[in-house]
């Protein structure tokens, strides 16, 4: 049996140090929930590939539905001939899009590459160059979309220059003391200083932002968004490629906002969890703006490869069939109700527990401190949790967020032991 640390030393010696592995174990089996190394250990996975095993690991619907795709071809790229899948994927994607009038989507292999596209699509249905984003915001690491990233370390550190005509200003945190009417205060003072609105072709935001905290837009920035965007002639642009496909309770963030309050996005990004593992992200916008590229300025040769697309269909049909965004409520219910009775019992470290649906955040800081950030608990937690047969993410501008991105197919008895497992280390680090 070759053992995780032989692994670890190959993987030192032929892999770039560019790339990092938070944990060093390696998957060689996982079923649902569970995941299993090398040396045969198990661990409960609270990580899902960063939120991309949303319907499991090895779902075997979706395992059959690739397999019956390759039996009859792999790729031939839908740029040279196109393919059903494609088509019916738009199509379902297109029904079920929380976007104003005719909807198109055009698929793509990354979610970087999903942001990359939004941005040129926009660019091109306003003649206008700005873009504006939010600090802790992560839109991928691709020098454009590092230039949108809210966050410097590891992202943007000796990367410079960063392409430009992006701008970035504060997104609302009431925890740390900035609200929403502070956020817009800080987005005119943008407009004021360093592009005029004219200039600017579009905001992009995460509706819950991913690596930055899980921290989410209220309705009532949203609206202000939308008003501001409509005053201006500004596209609105939802980056949902953590968010998305029921992690928050609902097929999309964005589909929250629009109960609320009617307000919806011009475009939308999407990928990770949209095809359970394999490959693919998309654009999702208004038909006149999606349209506004010529023939043959958008595309990609893996774009929309169609094991991504028959996976992305079967995904749909489970997350419907299976009413996952219901049992993505119950799984973050029970996640956020143990945390904060642990923060009741006298937890000081645990300052706030957050997050909508699946997408639960527990923020650590010394002495119930919001102003004190306390990162080092978080990567012992982090770290001992793995030795417990945990796989957590941690994530914040502060790096003190703990964040939770479980399958929605996880068993409730599966999670309870997560649960317990993870009080454990808690208790006996704080």
């Amino acid at each position: 049996m070759t053992s995780n640390s032989e692994l670890w030393a190959r993987r030192e010696a032929a892999v770039p140090r560019g790339v990092a592995s938070m944990h060093q174990r390696f998957f060689v089996r996982a079923d649902n929930a569970e995941a299993f190394d090398a040396e045969g250990k198990r661990y409960i996975d609270f990580a899902t590939g960063i939120a991309v095993c949303n319907t499991g690991h090895g779902n075997a619907r979706i395992v059959d539905a690739v397999k019956d795709q390759l039996d009859r071809f792999s790729h031939c790229s839908f740029q040279v001939t196109p393919y059903e899948s494609y088509i019916a994927l738009a199509e379902q994607l297109n029904a079920r899009a929380p976007i104003e009038g005719d909807v198109k989507t055009i698929f793509f292999t990354t979610g970087a590459e999903a942001l990359e596209n939004a941005v040129k699509i926009a660019r091109a249905a306003t003649g206008r160059r700005g873009i504006v984003t939010f600090q802790g915001g992560y839109h991928g690491r691709t020098l454009l979309t590092l230039a949108m990233t809210g966050k410097v370390t590891p992202y943007k550190a000796r990367f410079g220059p960063m392409p430009g005509d992006v701008f970035h200003t504060r997104f609302p945190i009431p925890y740390h003391g900035f609200d929403d009417a502070q956020a817009i205060e800080g987005l005119k003072a943008l407009f004021a200083s360093s592009i005029e609105p004219s200039a600017v072709a579009a905001i992009v935001l995460e509706p819950v932002l991913g690596e930055g905290g899980f921290y989410t837009a209220s309705y009532a920035f949203f609206q202000a968004l939308r008003e501001i965007c409509d005053e201006h002639g500004i596209l609105l642009i939802a980056d949902e490629v953590q968010s998305g496909f029921a992690r928050t309770g609902e097929l999309f963030a964005m589909d929250w906002v629009a109960k609320e309050n009617g307000v919806k996005p011009d475009l939308m990004t999407i990928a990770k969890a949209m095809a359970g593992g394999f490959p693919i992200s998309g654009v999702m916008g208004r038909s006149d703006l999606m349209d506004a590229p010529d023939a043959g300025g958008l595309g990609g040769t893996y774009g929309g490869s169609p094991l991504g697309c028959v996976a992305g269909l079967e995904v749909l049909k489970i997350i419907e069939e299976d009413d996952l965004n219901a049992r993505a409520r119950h799984i973050g219910s029970a996640i956020k109700a143990r945390m904060r009775s642990l923060q009741r019992g006298g937890l000081e470290v645990i300052g706030d527990v957050r997050g909508p649906g699946a997408m639960v955040a527990v923020e650590f800081v010394h002495q119930g401190d919001p102003n004190r950030p306390n990162p080092e608990l978080t990567r012992k937690v982090v770290t001992q949790g793995a030795e417990e047969g945990l796989l957590m993410l941690s994530c914040g501008l502060r790096g003190n967020v703990l964040r939770f991105l479980p399958a929605l197919t996880m068993p409730d008895d599966v999670l309870e032991e997560g649960l317990d497992r993870l009080e454990a280390v808690l208790e006996r680090l704080a």
